[in-house]
């Protein structure tokens, strides 16, 4: 069976769209007057929608398409396992090859000894994995009452229960509450909150929150810090560089676990395999999915080090578990995405050539008046605009205005580029080429010049 290449037209599949589809993160009544944009195909970079419009996706998706789309590879491996072994689960003491496989190799490219995995479906179900594991670690070692865990303001872990918990979004906080024993401590985004401070006492400042926060709430009950080494959702915040040594130094010190969240800086995306590699620091848990299967398939996983592996192990049942845990499809989808990112040596070309390349051009958008910062890890960007550079200022509309604006102009030069408040932020395909770069960033000045223009036009240029 070949892809669906004739469909209804665009306006009856928004019409049908609107009237059954429930949208995340998202407005239904508004999107529904609007009419969603339908993607029919994508290869590479690039996608297509229903108006014949090629698009350039300088987002991978949601973060997760690293390998680009359309590889045959893996729609395969998918169909040779489900032919094989469509489904079973790895509960009953039973397993199958696909999940051993797919352990053992993320045991043999995650650093140090983080050398197990917990199987989920996504990135907010590892994360709900990860609070559930840690406490039980602490209540088998005898301190029951360290249960509490260490988020950021403006962290993202997911979007479940125990995910939105540990993350710092207050937005969806008000959508449903929040579960018991989760604190936060503010975030290293010293453009927007760092004031006349350097960034490197900036970065030791927001990091020491991490220890006032410890003993304010008291070491007997601190279980755990999460943190993603790059914020990704909260707008690409690339901490000072004397942030997470600091963070490290109070884990160790205070004996607390430190959970990196890998779902959007795992697989390549920061020039390393994972950036927790990149920015220096040793967690006990890592959190991916996203990159591992490069969205091919849905999964996810907690990689666990061994003291904490052998302690939850050693001590009877951990009741705990997806449907989905290490599903053999997506198990050996992820297999043949990890094969692809070893054999063709992406993470070493984003690290030596895409990244010096997309740097230069993606830092000179600087230079545009209406973007006060350019910041690049690996292939993870974002801009901050502002209506004036020297001050670093915000504008006095409503957050999140003028992003608006200059999102919906990329869109128009069929561009994706995300935005995060008055942020504009990117995370392309690790296989993007100069000469698509070359593409992404013409588009990307295209559209910052007809937003400039426009708030202009409307008396938008004005600080807060």
């Amino acid at each position: 069976m070949s892809v669906i290449s004739n469909h209804m037209p665009t306006a009856e599949l928004q019409a049908l769209d609107a009237a059954h589809h429930m949208h995340p993160f998202t407005a239904g009544d508004e999107l529904a007057a609007k009419g969603v944009r339908v993607i029919t195909r994508g290869k590479g970079v690039w996608l297509n929608d229903t108006e014949g419009n090629k698009i350039i996706d300088a987002m991978a998706g949601l973060w997760c398409v690293n390998i680009g789309y359309g590889r045959p590879e893996l729609a395969a491996a998918a169909a040779r396992q489900m032919e094989e072994l469509s489904y079973y689960n790895t509960f009953f003491q039973t397993t199958h090859v696909p999940a051993i496989a797919l352990a053992a190799k993320l045991a043999e490219l995650a650093p140090g000894d983080l050398n197990h995995v917990f199987f989920a479906g996504s990135g907010s179900e590892a994360n709900d994995t990860n609070i559930r594991l840690v406490r039980r670690y602490w209540a088998i070692k005898g301190m029951p009452n360290k249960r509490t865990i260490i988020g950021r303001i403006n962290g993202y872990h997911g979007s479940t229960m125990g995910g939105a918990s540990l993350g710092g979004m207050s937005g969806m906080h008000e959508h449903g509450g929040m579960i018991d024993a989760i604190a936060h401590i503010g975030q290293p985004h010293w453009y927007a909150e760092g004031g006349d401070i350097r960034p490197e006492e900036f970065g030791l400042m927001r990091a020491r929150e991490l220890e006032e926060k410890i003993l304010e709430l008291g070491v007997a009950n601190v279980a755990a810090f999460i943190g993603e080494p790059v914020q990704g959702a909260g707008g690409v915040i690339v901490p000072p560089s004397t942030y997470w040594p600091e963070i490290q130094r109070i884990c160790d010190h205070y004996g607390i676990l430190l959970i990196a969240d890998e779902v959007i800086t795992g697989f390549g995306r920061t020039g390393n395999w994972f950036g927790c590699q990149t920015m220096g620091i040793k967690p006990h848990i890592m959190t991916v999915a996203k990159g591992l299967s490069s969205g091919y398939q849905p999964i996810g996983g907690s990689i666990v080090c061994d003291e904490i592996a052998h302690t939850v192990g050693a001590a009877g049942d951990f009741n705990h578990g997806y449907t989905y845990s290490g599903h053999p499809v997506a198990a050996a989808v992820a297999l043949e995405n990890l094969r692809i990112l070893q054999e063709e040596k992406i993470v070493d070309y984003v690290r030596d050539v895409a990244n010096p390349y997309f740097a230069a051009k993606w830092q000179a958008l600087s230079d545009h008046p209406l973007v006060g910062e350019a910041k690049l890890v690996g292939l993870m960007g974002s801009i901050a605009l502002t209506p004036n550079k020297a001050t670093r200022a915000k504008f006095a509309s409503p957050a999140g205005t003028v992003g608006y604006i200059c999102r919906e102009r990329c869109f128009a030069n069929n561009l994706i580029m995300r935005h995060v408040g008055d942020r504009m932020i990117i995370s392309p395909a690790l296989v993007i080429t100069p000469n698509e770069i070359d593409i992404l960033i013409e588009r990307a000045w295209i559209s910052l010049d007809e937003c400039y223009t426009r708030l202009n036009a409307e008396g938008l240029m004005v600080s807060d």
